[in-house]
C-alpha cells in the first residue's frame, strides 16, 4: 500500500460514536499494524480495547477488521515496527527511535 495514511474508524467507548483518526500504518498479509505513540492512554486505543471491531479505510476501499495489541516480546510486535518505521523512515525528516521504542503496536486483522 503507497498511501502515506489510513483512515481507522473505532467506536467510542463512552459514547458509542464512530471516531475516526488518521494515522501512520503498514499492511502486511492482512493485516494492519498501527503505532500508538500515547500507548495505552490513546484514546483509539482505549476505544479498541472496549471493542477491538474497526473499520480501516485505505485508499478508496474501507475493510472491516478486529484490533488486537500487539505483545512487545512478541515476534510479531518486532516485524510491525521494523515494517512501519521502515516505511516511514525515508519520508520523514526527525528522528524515529525513539518514536519506534516506546509506541504501542495494534494489529487490525482485515476480513
Amino acid at each position: 500500500m503507497d498511501e502515506d495514511f489510513a483512515y481507522v474508524t473505532t467506536v467510542g467507548r463512552r459514547t458509542g460514536l464512530p471516531r475516526e483518526i488518521e494515522i501512520w500504518f503498514a499492511h502486511v498479509d492482512g493485516t494492519v499494524y498501527l503505532l500508538s505513540g500515547g500507548g495505552d492512554r490513546a484514546h483509539w486505543v482505549r476505544n479498541l480495547r472496549a471493542d477491538p471491531h474497526a473499520t480501516v479505510r485505505l485508499g478508496g476501499r474501507t475493510l472491516r477488521g478486529r484490533a488486537r495489541v500487539l505483545d512487545v516480546r512478541d515476534a510479531e510486535d518486532a516485524r510491525a515496527r521494523r515494517q512501519l518505521i521502515g516505511k516511514y523512515r525515508p519520508r520523514y525528516s526527525g528522528d524515529l527511535a525513539s518514536f519506534e521504542a516506546r509506541a504501542l503496536v495494534v494489529a487490525i486483522d482485515l476480513g
